[in-house]
């Protein structure tokens, strides 16, 4: 029977490498840790590798990942309201023309 596959978010990812750093600085064998993390080494080497490549995310905690992400939705959502009312803007000057 396989494992039901768990689907990490980012900031979840960075919270179980650096325990798996920790668990290594300890002197844990690498077998104690993938199990420990419920995880396979591949998964954690491509995780690790993600994580030093990508820019975003690298040397960041995870409640700095989470506050980022949470930065990136707010600011999303100033944009749209900032084209809503650019648009809104635009009808009413159009109308406004139309009038005259």
């Amino acid at each position: 029977m396989t494992k039901k596959r768990k689907r990490r978010r980012s900031d979840q990812v960075v919270k179980v490498l650096q325990e798996g750093q920790v668990m290594r600085a300890v002197g844990k064998s690498e077998a104690e840790v993938f199990q420990r993390l419920e995880n396979t080494e591949s998964t954690l080497q491509r995780w690790d590798k993600w994580q030093r490549m990508d820019k975003q995310f690298g040397g960041m905690k995870s409640g700095e990942v989470k506050r980022l992400r949470e930065v990136e939705s707010e600011n999303r959502r100033l944009k749209e309201m900032l084209v809503e009312a650019q648009l809104d803007k635009r009808i009413l000057k159009t109308a406004l023309e139309r009038n005259y």
